[in-house]
């Protein structure tokens, strides 16, 4: 009996033999059903038994790495692409330069600055949370997460279409509407969140259809952009103390956790076992669109975000320091995550299925390259201290205005 919609190895119990004399074959569910239906109404009924060959690489795994990269690199470039050009006519330039300081300002105060003991703190919840999930997940608890994660994507898809429309059409927020909590709201803004929530809505109602993931995919990478947006790494000492507190975090909850849970804690939580098959929302996904035996390829929110910090700072430091694109971090970062996102489904490959901890291989590829090229230039020393000059302020160019932060 085949309960779920994913087909599965079929085989024998371990140490155990059967002798069958009859084919015997697994349908998915929806199939199973339809037969049923067909048999107990008296229509005639044919099966034709075949082996499907399975594809050597799928190729839904490469535009899911694509969408991994995509998103890193335009969470990189997002400020820089949705800020608008200084207007070049000099009587507009002291009138701007008001709004201009006051947008920097707000810039400042809405960045958070991840610091050694808030990136140790991080991990720490993280494998707490992870624990919560496994032993009391639910179908309530899931609910509860699948509205979490469309109050996020809600709020990043609110973010980026905002972003963009306002990078062409500078008046657009200007005239609003007063809400009673939220003071005066524009009139674009309140478009925007209804047209975010309406879309929200839609996935969640639908999320069990074929066609799902689209959605799913468009809230979470919105999301990732603006959380890739907020936080901010200052240098590349809390860049390793997370991303290698995050390494130990993968493989631990991935590999060690059988040897104190009865099975491996992430991969148990990733599939929802305890929740009825309800999958966590919490990560991108697209269908195996030529594998016969159906599935899907996925990619946690977290094997996106953490390189993700290292990459987004990299292209801030190489900006900074007017680097170009051979001898900056940034390109050469890129290029080692989309490796290590190869490395991760070749050894998901020949694990034959079996789960990867993705930042065993992207850690490496990107924290790793990082400490290489900084050793080869000279610029480590530079790269570990960098974080006391986060943000230069609009002060006088001959003065070192810049703020500390710890």
């Amino acid at each position: 009996m085949n309960n779920e919609e994913d087909l599965a190895m079929m085989g024998c119990p371990e140490n155990g033999t059967l002798d069958v004399s009859i084919f015997v074959a697994m349908i998915q569910k929806s199939d199973g059903e339809h037969l049923k239906k067909s048999v107990e109404d008296g229509n005639k009924v044919e099966l034709l038994l075949y082996s499907p060959k399975r594809p050597v690489v799928d190729f839904g795994v490469a535009f899911l790495c694509l969408m991994a990269v995509g998103t890193i690199k335009m969470a990189s470039y997002w400020k820089t692409f949705t800020v608008v050009e200084q207007n070049d006519d000099p009587y507009k330039e002291l009138a701007e330069k008001d709004s201009m300081r006051t947008a920097k300002e707000d810039s400042e105060d809405e960045t958070m600055v991840l610091n050694v003991a808030g990136a140790v703190c991080f991990v720490i919840t993280a494998s707490t949370f992870l624990l919560l999930l496994y032993f009391f997940m639910s179908t309530w608890f899931v609910w509860v997460l699948i509205v979490l994660f469309c109050i996020g994507g809600i709020q990043g898809m609110h973010y980026v279409i905002s972003s963009l429309i306002l990078r062409t059409w500078k008046s657009g927020g200007r005239k609003g509407i007063h809400v009673p909590i939220f003071e005066e709201v524009s009139y674009l803004s309140l478009v925007i969140l209804l047209v975010s929530v309406a879309f929200a809505i839609f996935w969640c109602v639908t999320r069990r259809e074929s066609y799902s993931w689209v959605g799913q995919d468009v809230l979470g990478i919105c999301l990732m952009i603006t959380v890739l947006q907020v936080a901010q790494l200052p240098n590349i000492k809390v860049a390793t103390v997370l991303l290698c507190c995050a390494f130990l975090y993968d493989i631990f909850w991935v590999f060690v956790s059988p040897l104190f849970f009865k099975d491996s804690v992430m991969i148990a939580v990733a599939r929802g076992d305890n929740a009825g098959g309800e999958g966590l929302p919490m990560l991108l996904r697209i269908p195996k669109f030529y594998d016969p035996w159906g599935g899907q390829n996925m990619i946690g929110f977290g094997d996106i975000l953490f390189p993700g910090l290292l990459i987004v700072f990299t292209f801030r430091f190489d900006k900074e320091n007017k680097k170009s694109m051979i001898n900056g971090y940034f390109l050469w970062l890129l290029i080692g995550y989309g490796m290590g996102l190869c490395f991760t489904y070749l050894g998901l490959y020949l694990m034959n299925g079996n789960g990867q901890p993705a930042l065993l291989y992207l850690v490496p590829c990107t924290l790793g390259v990082t400490v290489i090229l900084g050793l080869i230039r000279g610029e480590l020393k530079e790269l570990w201290s960098y974080g006391t000059v986060l943000y230069p302020t609009l002060g006088d160019s001959g003065q070192d205005n810049r703020s500390v932060r710890a």
